[in-house]
C-alpha cells in the first residue's frame, strides 16, 4: 500500500482531471493512470476512481445546472437508460474481448474528433428543437449505448455523450452540462456497486476527490464563461488524448 506522499502529485492531478472533464470529459485518462502508480491493485485503481469521480462529475452538474445548461427533462428521460445500458456493459464484459473492443472504440472516437473538428459550426450554435420525435430518436437509444459503453470499458464516455446532445442540436457548453448530469448518474451506480466490494482506497480517494471536485468547478465555470469555442478546443484534445489511452494503453 503506498504512503501520503503519493498525494503531493496525486491532488493536482485530480484537480487537472476535474477541469478538463468539466468541460469535455475525458478526466478518467488522468486519473486511471495516477491511482495505478500509486500502487493500487487494478481492482483498487477502478473503483477508488469512481470515488473521485463522483466528485468531481457532482460538482459541475450542480455548476451547469444552476446556470441553466442542463435540459431537465431530456436528461431526466435518458438517465435511467444510462444506467440500465451500464449494468448491461458490466454483464457483458465477461463475453466480449476487451483488447478488440478497446480498439475499435479508439478508431471510433478519433473519427467523432475529426467531424466535430473538420465541420467549423458544429456545436457552437444552439438549434435544439425541444422533445421533438427525432430528438428522442436520437439520443434515447444513444443514452442506451454510451451507457453500454461506460460499464463495459470507461474512457471517453463523457466525451461521447457531448457528442450526441451536439448532434441533437445543443452548443457544446449546453453538451457538457448534460453529459455531465448523465455521467453523475452513471459514476453514482458504478460507485454504489464497487461500494459492496470493499475494494476502495478512502484517504487516497476522498482528498483526490475533494481535489477533482475543486478543479471540476473551476472547468464547468470557464467553459460558461469563455463558450463553446473554448469548449471544442479542449474537445480536441481530450478526443486525441482517450483514443491514445484505447490504443496503446
Amino acid at each position: 500500500m503506498p504512503g501520503p506522499e503519493v498525494l503531493l502529485y496525486g491532488l493536482p492531478l485530480a484537480f487537472l482531471a476535474g477541469f478538463i472533464d468539466a468541460v469535455a470529459g475525458g478526466g478518467g485518462t488522468i486519473t486511471l493512470p495516477t491511482l495505478f502508480f500509486m500502487g493500487l491493485t487494478p481492482a483498487q485503481t477502478v473503483a477508488t476512481n469512481k470515488l473521485l469521480a463522483i466528485f468531481g462529475s457532482g460538482s459541475a452538474t450542480v455548476q451547469y445546472w444552476r446556470k441553466g445548461h442542463v435540459e431537465r427533462g431530456l436528461v431526466l428521460r435518458l438517465i435511467p437508460l444510462a444506467l440500465v445500458g451500464s449494468a448491461l456493459g458490466a454483464f457483458l464484459v465477461r463475453f466480449v474481448d476487451p483488447d478488440a473492443f478497446r480498439t475499435l472504440v479508439g478508431v471510433v472516437i478519433l473519427g467523432v474528433g475529426a467531424l466535430v473538428l473538420a465541420n467549423k459550426r458544429f456545436g457552437l450554435e444552439d438549434r435544439y428543437p425541444g422533445l421533438t420525435t427525432r430528438t428522442l430518436a436520437l439520443t434515447l437509444p444513444g443514452a442506451f449505448v454510451i451507457g453500454i459503453y461506460d460499464g463495459f470499458l470507461g474512457p471517453g464516455t463523457g466525451t461521447f455523450l457531448m457528442f450526441l446532445f451536439a448532434l441533437a442540436g445543443f452548443n457544446l457548453v449546453r453538451s457538457s452540462g448534460n453529459a455531465r448530469t448523465i455521467n453523475f448518474a452513471t459514476n453514482l451506480g458504478a460507485f454504489l456497486f464497487f461500494l459492496i466490494g470493499g475494494q476502495m482506497v478512502w484517504w487516497i480517494g476522498l482528498p483526490m476527490g475533494v481535489a477533482n471536485a475543486l478543479g471540476a468547478t473551476l472547468g464547468a465555470r470557464m467553459a460558461m464563461l469563455r463558450g463553446s469555442g473554448f469548449v471544442k478546443v479542449i474537445y480536441g484534445v481530450i478526443v486525441v488524448l482517450v483514443a491514445a489511452r484505447l490504443l496503446f494503453g
